[in-house]
């Protein structure tokens, strides 16, 4: 067996131990507000519930690894002290995913991952009218358990309003957790979805990824195409060009055959099929292949 001594490694290394055995992690969606009113979003794995009375929950926005700096959920839950925590379910877990990208300060994730603010009953920040279930928080504390990057800020939140979905209850007013179908977090890009175990999404951390917002209004108004496809498209760096799409489709009868028939539905229905096998590329470029 591997034994280590925490100081003897380095924090990333030990980062990325710790979040793979300790797994699957619930999700905290948080959103904020800075003093400008400006809204911010994002997930957060360190969480949990902790009481019932009071009804309380902590999540921990960590000091970032590699430089030591700190995330805008905590600067603005410091300064406002009002957090909404939603919770994360499969039908939102790439726009989730998507929201986890540093975009810059003043960039409203919301608009990038192709999520809706609605706007709370009792504090300032929005929710995620897409998730299945809202917490309205006020924040008491802010823990702060280091100073070097790696550390822990424990932001405990009392619950002052929540919201459930009608559709996630079972007959008795309870929720139903195969309803709920919600997701976790494990090590790397991997994710646990209640009901089926172990899937992978690309983290996009380490790009920056064009967002929902950039997608085309005639993607974006598909019948076909769900929010979880959107948000994959919308995590890649840039859209393909012309000759890239007219390359892919001079390669593919079945796309020339759905461009005669000018079926728009089967056009995203074919992406659709590209998005099941994680390749995004293809999706885009099929999607274009009519412009």
């Amino acid at each position: 067996m591997l034994s280590i001594d925490p100081k003897d490694i380095p924090t990333a290394k030990l980062h990325g131990y710790l979040l793979s055995a300790v797994a699957p992690r619930p999700i905290a969606f948080a959103s904020t507000i800075d003093v400008e009113g400006r809204p911010n979003l994002s997930p957060f794995s360190f969480f949990n519930v902790f009481s019932a009375n009071p009804p309380v929950m902590i999540f921990s926005p960590a000091r970032r690894v590699r430089n030591n700096t700190t995330k805008h959920t905590l600067e603005n839950a410091q300064a406002t002290k009002e957090v909404v925590i939603n919770v994360v379910n499969h039908d939102i877990v790439h726009q989730m995913s998507l929201a986890s990208t540093e975009y810059g300060e003043g960039v409203n994730e919301f608009v990038k991952a192709g999520l809706t603010m609605q706007k709370s009953d009792v504090v300032g920040p929005y929710r995620v009218k897409e998730s299945p279930v809202q917490f309205e928080c006020r924040v008491t504390q802010i823990v702060e358990l280091g100073n070097e990057g790696g550390a822990g800020n424990l932001i405990i939140c009392e619950v002052v309003k929540m919201h459930i979905a009608e559709n996630v209850l079972n007959e008795q007013g309870s929720i139903d957790q195969h309803k709920l179908d919600l997701v976790a977090r494990a090590g790397g890009s991997y994710y646990s979805r209640a009901k089926e175990g172990f899937f992978e999404i690309p983290k996009p951390i380490s790009t920056l990824g064009i967002g929902v917002d950039k997608i085309p209004d005639e993607i974006k108004q598909s019948k076909v195409l769900t929010g979880n496809d959107l948000g994959m498209l919308g995590n890649v760096e840039r859209i393909p060009d012309a000759e890239e799409v007219k390359a892919f489709v001079d390669d593919s009868i079945e796309l020339r055959k759905i461009i005669t028939a000018d079926d728009e539905a089967l056009l995203h229905a074919k992406a659709q099929e590209y998005l099941k096998q994680n390749d995004v590329l293809s999706a885009w470029k099929a999607l274009l292949a009519n412009k």
